[in-house]
């Protein structure tokens, strides 16, 4: 619906949370809002808050987790089939790790540019003319990189 829909008949607008878990508001003028209540919210919060315990609960306990993960990483993210084999492992740790970190702060952006960065190595590695321009040496060097804090 849209977000004038809210400013203008919040009475309805709102009823219809009982209806659905949550509203996409469209707006002309920003990004589009999810309006959800603060239960729904928290339940949502702790689904994934319990599926990231179990998963990095599982991946220190079990032996042979790691060989279990790396099976189950290309039904998750298809993508993952691009990746070198040091790079899937590297992806499979830092997985585990993000969503551990992220779940302890309550704030899942990092697991987010996470899997977003390790999707993007993926694509690079799936086209080899992309591989070969972005690996190759160019016998350059092109200076130091100016410090990005440096800010004048």
């Amino acid at each position: 619906m849209n977000f004038s829909e809210l400013v203008n008949k919040n009475k309805q607008t709102l009823a219809r949370l009982k209806e659905s878990p949550r509203l996409l508001l469209h707006r002309r003028d920003g990004e589009d809002l999810v309006l959800t209540t603060a239960a729904r919210a928290e339940q949502d919060q702790t689904v994934v808050s319990a599926a990231t315990r179990m998963l990095a609960a599982m991946a220190r306990r079990e032996p042979g987790s790691t060989e279990l993960l790396l099976d189950i990483l290309p039904d998750a993210f298809p993508w993952v089939r691009f990746l070198p084999e040091p790079d899937l492992h590297a992806f499979a740790v830092e997985l585990v790790d993000t969503m551990r970190a992220a779940d302890s702060i309550g704030n899942s952006a990092a697991v987010a540019q996470m899997l977003i960065a390790w999707q993007h190595t993926a694509e690079v590695h799936s086209d080899p003319e992309l591989l070969s321009a972005l690996t190759k040496d160019h016998g350059e060097d092109y200076g130091p990189v100016p410090d990005p804090w440096d800010v004048a």
